[in-house]
């Protein structure tokens, strides 16, 4: 059997182990859309992982037009001057880039400048699903603010855990290249490799875990909702504020608890956004916990400085609400200005901007696929939570690039 042959029956030996493998960590949790109710209200509450690596799209990048690009003349490109010198922080080593980032920076801040410079400089290419159709899905996500301690208190009692000690990563890519996007997460037993523990059962451990908690907070629905997105924020008791971002996670997949309480009849399909569910966690506050604990999968984060920007997204940079999304970058090139042509949530609004492919996740599988960064705080949440619209993609790419996957 060869090494291409091997691969996936060890990987699905694994799977059927019990040993959940998840893709590299990225600033947000990795979660897919496989297996979950369909259609969904809310991306960020009902979405599930799947445990066969999805495969890449096929050419979906085509030369276009200028002209073809919906919305492009009316947007004013100028509030996304500061994304896209942000993106060319992390792009402007690449030959290709490195002209067209130098001149980025010295440009006025101003649509019509911004304009010509991309007309001359850049080509679109339309971004096309495999089936060749053009539109995908649009979700959204954001940075939420919770409140609490660095001690655990009566208010404050649910806590914002760090990587165990205990929690093992294997990395199998070095014999198995067809694994290398994935890891094995698990624990020790005796001389044996196990899943590591469940979120029910992390939930029985908060003595032992206890050392590892960076804060404490008060609302399990907060916290839970803080763990989908990947990212947020802590104002603490003392008047200080952070940030925490992902840093890893338990291995188990992710069961949806929208989809929980859809098929228990506890909300209607159109109710369970996060805030449908958070109405419902309010209202059933003997129940969150026998909710929550039928989702296994647990994400463990990492502080960091509040430093008053964006998180970083997988590209390095902080994101810039309203102009950064998320992406597949088997499809769309990490960094690259994408523009979008979509709607505003639960809308037929236009919605059409120059956006920057700055940040990935675990759900966002597909070409003509993006999840909106809407900023930080509640009204943030709000548009994210009701968020998933269709829409055409176009990416941006410098003259003279020529995609491995393009069709012209």
């Amino acid at each position: 059997m060869t090494t291409r042959q091997l691969a996936p029956a060890l990987f699905a030996i694994l799977v059927l182990a019990g040993c959940a493998s998840q893709p590299l960590p990225t600033s947000k949790p990795e979660i897919t859309q496989a297996a979950c109710l369909a259609p969904q209200p809310c991306p960020v509450c009902a979405v599930c992982p799947t445990v066969e690596p999805p495969k890449p799209p096929a050419k979906p990048l085509q030369e276009a037009r200028w002209e073809d690009v919906a919305g492009w003349r009316e947007d004013n490109l100028a509030e996304a001057h500061g994304a896209l010198l942000a993106s060319c922080g992390a792009l402007e080593k690449q030959p290709l880039w490195a002209g067209v980032c130098g001149e980025a920076r010295a440009l006025p801040v101003d649509s019509a400048a911004l304009r010509s410079f991309f007309e001359s400089r850049f080509r679109p290419w339309r971004v096309t699903n495999p089936d060749e159709s053009l539109e995908g899905l649009v979700t959204g996500y954001y940075e939420p603010l919770l409140k609490g301690s660095r001690a655990r208190t009566k208010r404050y009692s649910h806590a914002i855990y760090g990587v165990p000690d205990d929690l093992l990563v294997v990395d199998l890519s070095a014999l198995y290249p067809d694994l290398k996007n994935y890891r094995l997460r698990g624990r020790i037993d005796g001389r044996k490799v196990v899943p590591y523990w469940s979120r029910a059962e992390l939930a029985q451990q908060e003595e032992q875990l206890a050392g590892n908690a960076l804060f404490w907070v008060a609302d399990p629905i907060e916290l839970f909702f803080l763990q989908v997105q990947g990212s947020g924020r802590v104002d603490l008791t003392d008047g200080s504020r952070v940030r925490v971002g992902y840093a890893d996670q338990n291995g188990h997949p992710y069961i949806s608890i929208g989809r929980w309480l859809v098929e228990r009849g506890e909300l209607k399909l159109e109710q369970a956004s996060m805030q449908g569910i958070q109405a419902w966690a309010r209202a059933n506050p003997k129940r969150v916990s026998e909710m929550l604990n039928t989702n296994p999968s647990f994400v463990f984060f990492r502080e960091l400085p509040d430093n008053g920007g964006g998180p970083l997204g997988a590209l390095g940079v902080p994101l810039t609400p309203g102009r950064s999304i998320a992406v597949d970058p088997r499809a769309v090139p990490l960094g690259a200005p994408v523009f979008l042509a979509t709607t505003f949530p639960n809308s037929d609004k236009p919605l059409r901007r120059l956006m920057l492919a700055q940040d990935t996740g675990g759900a966002i599988k597909g070409a003509v696929r993006a999840d909106f960064f809407w900023g930080f705080g509640a009204e943030a949440g709000a548009q994210a939570g009701r968020m998933r619209q269709r829409g055409e993609m176009w990416a941006l790419l410098p003259n003279g690039y020529a995609p491995n996957n393009a069709s012209k």
